[in-house]
């Protein structure tokens, strides 16, 4: 029975890296998944990537800082066989859960 995984994520970088974990280890179809931001601001997360970090500071010579208003939600249809494998792939990258 498909059910529907739903996880937060602290950095746009580590919910990317988890929707194209599932995609392609898992063969799981890329419009079963979505990612946008956990509230209604627009976010690149609550941290910044490792991309916009320079010396433990957010680099100073870009166009603009990241958006960082908060977290960035990954949400996945999957069905029963192929949950535990979409949460193993949410927890490596540091994802949580949304109850």
């Amino acid at each position: 029975m498909p059910t529907t995984i739903t996880a937060d994520f602290k950095s746009r970088r580590d919910a990317e890296m988890a929707v194209e974990h599932i995609v392609q280890e898992h063969d799981l179809d890329r419009k079963a998944v979505s990612i946008g931001p956990a509230s209604s601001e627009n976010t690149a997360g609550t941290e910044a990537a490792r991309a916009d970090v320079e010396d433990g500071h957010l680099k100073s010579d870009t166009d603009g800082e990241p958006a960082l208003r908060g977290k960035v939600r990954v949400s996945v249809q999957v069905d029963d066989a192929n949950a535990d494998k979409v949460m193993d792939s949410i927890e490596t990258f540091h994802g949580e859960k949304v109850a």
